[in-house]
């Protein structure tokens, strides 16, 4: 029985992720709307942690987030030469 609620909770986990890299602008509409409903029952924590956060710097829509920090280029692979 507990690896049925496991197996669920990581199915279900797994879905809203790949809802929200797949789908940015619906899924920030959708978790608006849900966190909207419940500000509105009173549950002012689950509405703050279903709030999305809003994309700075792209604007494009591309679903990255505030939080993604700037990767550090990589150095490129040379070929060793052996004399």
């Amino acid at each position: 029985m507990i690896e049925i609620l496991i197996v669920a909770a990581l199915v279900i986990w797994s879905a809203v992720v790949v809802f929200k890299k797949v789908f940015p602008k619906t899924s920030n509409s959708v978790f608006s709307s849900l966190s909207e409903s419940c500000a509105r029952q009173g549950w002012n924590g689950l509405a703050k942690w279903l709030k999305p956060k809003m994309a700075a710097g792209c604007a494009g829509g591309c679903g990255c987030s505030t939080e993604d920090k700037p990767t550090a280029k990589k150095a490129e692979v040379q070929a060793v030469k052996w004399k």
